[in-house]
């Protein structure tokens, strides 16, 4: 348990700098730039995924033993569509059909994907759970 909730914690410090990443991005591209909010949204996105990719990679979970980093990143990138998916449904259903601002919608989009993307990273890519038994407990 005390490995999980450390995991959980460098996750959510990997993704407080890639939200960072993503939501000022966002708000540069569509505010200074004038590009259409979900496009800015899909450029940012995919800018914070680069980011997330090598952060999540190197200091959040294990490499599995057995898989290539080739496999690892087309898994990665694959769940990291389906999360595009995500934040840009969300975005567009949040302003288009409920009128809230882009920039507000992002906050809970930016919820819902770290939800998945902590769920299905953990359970596709992490080999933490396979090392537990075969190393001993920090105490």
């Amino acid at each position: 348990m005390k490995r999980l909730v450390a995991q959980i914690m460098k996750f959510g410090v990997v993704g407080v700098v890639a939200f960072a990443i993503d939501y000022g991005l966002l708000a540069l591209l569509t505010e200074v730039f004038g590009v259409n909010y979900l496009a800015s949204a899909t450029v940012s996105f995919t800018v914070s995924v680069a980011f997330n990719y090598a952060a999540s990679m190197r200091y959040v979970f294990t490499h599995k033993e057995g898989m290539s980093r080739r496999r690892e990143f087309a898994i990665f990138v694959a769940l990291s569509v389906i999360g595009l998916a995500i934040n840009n449904l969300c975005m567009w259903a949040g302003v288009e059909l409920v009128g809230i601002h882009y920039l507000v919608v992002k906050i809970g989009a930016t919820f819902l994907v770290m939800v998945w993307n902590f769920v299905t990273r953990k359970k596709l890519l992490d080999a933490g759970d396979e090392l537990e038994g075969a190393l001993p407990e920090a105490e």
